[in-house]
């Protein structure tokens, strides 16, 4: 049995291995970026990638266009800083939106997520120009954001993520603890937060209940330490191709995370490679596939 059948099995919902195209489109969100990737997953055997509507393009046509390569959409993402950065009100309509987008395309959650603090992309993982206004104002927008999501449908899910006000585990858990499962669920990235200093496996064991959706994202060690980056920026820690390794190559104990992860779990395990650490982007997902094969079998006996 493959990866890319068992959520129909007949024994009910099944999560799946999707993929989201980062590597593909970096450069620039052209149609042929997408196209690439898009054709990359099929012949790998991903049946789902990041529901990532390109601007211009209506809901119908995408659904249409990812049909064709036989791929489902899949877990998306809402971002904002959250911070005195943005106006809240433009923010709601923003995820109104994304939210009408979402449900069209028949999904029931999303991750939210802060990102890109200059400080903090400067000097990323360590909570650099920490303002406890900034998180109390963060939270409190976040929590807007959360509702809006709801009310038309959606399920927020926090992912934290290197750069964002949210990238502590003082903060995760302010911001997770403050509003309550209520309003706002947890969707892991283990990459963020193990190269943030977290451990992946207490924080999902804290939260499992709270689960809808995973990054399995992996890192080397050779920047982990902020010792060891002293100078170097988000990007430029990022673009040594020595921070994010594809899944099983890195330090990430992932059947450590597996086993953390409740039992009722129906959410996507969603590979995510920012930058490949081979020199094919094809490669890099191909084995992160065939990782996938054996590594999170288990995870749906």
């Amino acid at each position: 049995m493959t990866l890319s059948n068992l959520e129909d099995t007949g024994a009910g919902p099944r999560p799946r291995v999707a993929a989201n195209p980062i590597p593909y489109w970096a450069a620039g969100k052209t149609r042929e970026a997408f196209e690439d990737a898009f054709a990359d997953f099929a012949a790998i055997g991903f049946s789902a990638v990041k529901a990532d509507i390109p601007e211009g393009m209506s809901v119908q046509d995408y659904a249409a266009w990812i049909d064709g390569y036989g791929l489902s959409p899949a877990l998306s993402l809402f971002s904002s800083p959250f911070d005195e950065t943005v106006g809240i009100d433009a923010e709601i309509e923003r995820a109104k939106r994304f939210a009408a987008d979402q449900v069209a395309l028949g999904l029931d959650r999303t991750m939210i997520s802060s990102m890109a603090i200059p400080a903090r992309m400067a000097e990323p993982a360590v909570g650099a120009d920490f303002s406890e206004d900034r998180l109390q104002l963060a939270i409190e927008n976040c929590g807007i954001v959360c509702q809006v999501l709801q009310s038309e449908g959606l399920r927020p899910l926090h992912h934290s993520h290197v750069g964002g006000v949210f990238e502590t585990e003082s903060e995760i858990t302010r911001l997770l603890d403050t509003l309550g499962p209520e309003v706002i669920g947890f969707g892991p990235d283990t990459g963020h937060l193990r190269w943030a200093g977290i451990d992946p496996v207490q924080l999902i064991s804290r939260y499992a209940d709270r689960i809808g959706g995973i990054h399995i994202k992996d890192c080397f060690p050779d920047y982990l330490e902020p010792s060891a980056r002293v100078g170097m920026g988000y990007r430029e820690v990022s673009g040594t191709k020595r921070l994010w390794a594809e899944p099983g190559r890195g330090v990430v104990d992932f059947d450590a995370v597996v086993a953390a992860m409740p039992e009722n779990y129906d959410g996507d395990y969603m590979i995510e490679i920012d930058v490949p650490s081979v020199p094919s982007k094809y490669d890099s997902h191909k084995v992160s596939f065939e990782w996938a094969a054996q590594a999170l079998d288990f995870a749906w006996l």
